[in-house]
């Protein structure tokens, strides 16, 4: 990994934090070659201080260390991507990233989707839409649509039709994730229960 620290006057190159399990973006700093090897060397991330003209620790003073996982370099060689698992906090603040945004695993598409659902819970009386008919329903209309979505699933798999059987596993997705929030669970829940399981 070659890094142009002569690119800019200062020798610093902006290094962006990355939470190396959830992907979220946790900072901005900036290291000079020095701040690089320190990094490497206490396996924490650190960066030279403009305010501070110093190398600085990230948690030195708050316990809140970025423990380094790995780093990339930029097509130019003057960024780095830096992947760390934070120990608390990032943000001298107190949230989780300088941004004051939730340091959680955002599932993508399906959290955006986890979010319409949670909309249409919080108004059964909704004539209009459906997921709302099934929270008016109750647990076990639900609980039974996931079973016969199942079922489809199964029946689509042992035949040739790719597009039905893609079909039909995005509908037992979409109504398992109603039944995980009328359970009062969300898909993250059990994204933790894979990972836990993966530790060990």
């Amino acid at each position: 990994m070659k890094i142009d620290f002569g690119k800019n006057s200062n020798g610093l190159v902006p290094a962006i934090v990355q939470d190396s399990e959830t992907k979220n973006v946790l900072m901005l700093g900036y290291m000079n070659e020095d701040a690089l090897k320190k990094t490497q060397e206490l396996q924490k991330v650190t960066f030279f201080s403009r305010s501070k003209q110093r190398l600085w620790t990230k948690g030195e003073d708050s316990g809140n260390f970025l423990n380094l996982v790995d780093m990339k370099i930029d097509c130019d060689n003057d960024t780095l991507l830096v992947f760390a698992k934070p120990e608390g906090p990032v943000c001298h603040t107190g949230t989780d990233t300088c941004w004051g945004e939730k340091n959680e695993e955002i599932p993508g598409f399906l959290g955006d989707l986890e979010k319409i659902i949670s909309q249409r819970k919080s108004d059964p009386e909704d004539q209009k839409s459906y997921v709302a008919s099934l929270f008016r329903s109750g647990l076990n209309k639900i609980a039974q649509k996931v079973g016969e979505e199942a079922v489809e699933v199964v029946i689509e798999a042992k035949d040739d039709n790719e597009e039905l059987f893609l079909n039909e596993s995005a509908d037992l997705l979409f109504h398992y994730l109603i039944l995980l929030q009328a359970k009062g669970h969300s898909l993250q829940d059990v994204i933790q229960v894979l990972k836990d399981r993966h530790r060990k």
